[in-house]
């Protein structure tokens, strides 16, 4: 075979390169979409394209952040219904208002799949951008500003995934609206590395199993990281920064491995876990709130090692008659009440930690007894059971609690962001909020 053959068979094998054609603002966006060929790129210049448009062929749209798509109130901005499209660099804007209707800044539709969604600027739209049935979407870097109705449930989702396995979800950040990341029904997503601020739920789950929520930050959200109905999931590395109702929650989700999560300063709960089984809780720091850990719902067969509890008002709710053991392998966790000693220097205290006793179930069974916290009768009750265990009703035992806590560290942008949101709460300057919202998905 000559060269000039080789190089010749070589060219045909080469799959037609894309046509490059800029688009105007204007009128023209649809127009340029509908003579568009597959494959084509399609290039934005700075001003406002009015939409709503529909994407039907794979083609790749890209801009400055100056180039704006505006959907004027109507639907969604642009509607993905092809697969292989990639939307890259661009703003967009105005959708339509119909909650129900999942209007959205982008809507990424079943078959849809591999769509390429990067670097957007999306604004004021009910929800920023909705995977809808696509499969393998991957969504990165994009900034997305929901709306500030007054109530949160009026309100739209920073991104919304719906059965759509393999969805990648990183280096976004969201804020305002209802939730950052609702994952709905689908399975095998990665989300990792977001940061998301003033929002309900930072990331909320139902029935999205097999996937992985890691390196994401929450600040000032009222609910940080909410897994629901969802089996087999990784909650890995994340921060839960002033979060005002919990930190983490699990709520009948099993076999999880949450780990190397820091939850610090929210006013409610670090920890709560409801009707979860078989949980690997380990290497997490839960600090400064008002209950480390809320145990419920005959929640069975988990195993918590190596956590640090510092500084809650209540380390521990657990209201139960079983004896619970929180340490695994001869390795507990570290609590900041527990006044232990470590005499052979192996970093395991001397003493069994027992968090609760008998009074601690009273006291939450039947509030009306706070009243007599300070009593003699009671204090007696309580030196009573530190000093003959056995007088205990069950409850959480750790017998190797550890002398020292571990550090996950949070960097100094990030801490800013904290420090901010703990002096605006201290104000009391925060979105309205219903607590009944939290209960609504």
């Amino acid at each position: 075979m000559t060269l000039r053959l080789a190089l010749t068979l070589c060219l045909l094998a080469l799959p037609a390169l894309a046509d490059q054609r800029a688009v105007a603002p204007g009128t023209g966006l649809a127009a340029a979409i509908a003579g568009a060929a597959p494959g084509d790129v399609l290039l934005l210049q700075e001003g406002d394209y009015p939409g709503p448009v529909r994407i039907d062929r794979p083609l790749t749209l890209r801009g400055p952040r100056g180039a704006r798509v505006d959907g004027l109130g109507q639907g969604t901005v642009i509607t993905i219904a092809a697969p292989d499209v990639t939307l890259e660099g661009f703003s967009l804007t105005g959708s339509g208002n119909a909650n129900a209707d999942l209007d959205s800044g982008v809507k990424i539709l079943k078959g849809a799949d591999r769509a390429r969604i990067s670097g957007l600027l999306l604004q004021d739209n009910m929800h920023g951008i909705d995977v809808h049935g696509g499969r393998d979407a991957q969504v990165t870097g994009n900034v997305i500003e929901g709306r500030r109705n007054p109530r949160m449930n009026d309100r739209g989702n920073g991104i919304y995934i719906w059965n759509s396995p393999g969805t990648i979800v990183t280096g976004n950040s969201v804020r305002w609206g209802r939730d950052g990341i609702f994952s709905n029904t689908s399975r095998k997503g990665l989300y990792r590395g977001n940061l998301f601020r003033d929002l309900r739920f930072a990331v909320h789950y139902m029935y999205t199993h097999d996937s992985e929520v890691s390196d994401n930050i929450s600040i000032g959200n009222h609910l940080g990281f909410a897994i629901m109905f969802s089996d087999r999931v990784k909650v890995q590395g994340n921060r839960s920064l002033g979060d005002r109702e919990h930190g983490v929650m699990l709520n009948f989700a099993n076999s999880a491995d949450v780990s190397g999560n820091l939850v610090r300063g929210g006013t409610k709960k670090c920890l709560f876990i409801y009707n979860a089984h078989k949980n690997l809780i380990w290497g997490n720091r839960f600090e400064g709130c008002g209950i480390g850990i809320h145990f419920t719902a005959g929640s069975e067969r988990n195993v918590l090692t190596g956590n640090a509890f510092i500084g809650n008002a209540e380390q521990v709710k657990y209201v139960g008659t079983r004896l619970l053991e929180w340490s695994f392998k001869g390795r507990g966790n570290y609590w900041s009440d527990h006044p232990a000693f470590d005499l052979n220097g192996d970093g395991i205290a001397d003493s069994v930690f027992r968090p609760n006793d008998l009074m601690d179930h009273i006291l939450w069974s039947q509030p009306a007894a706070r009243l007599l916290t300070g009593a003699p009768s009671v204090q007696l009750i309580r030196w009573s059971q530190s000093n003959f265990p056995a007088t205990l009703p069950g409850g959480v035992v750790d017998s190797a609690p550890l002398m020292a806590p571990l550090s996950l560290p949070v960097s100094a942008d990030i801490a800013a962001m904290e420090a901010e949101v703990a002096g605006r709460w201290a104000k009391g300057k925060f979105d309205d909020f219903n607590p009944d919202d939290l209960g609504s998905h």
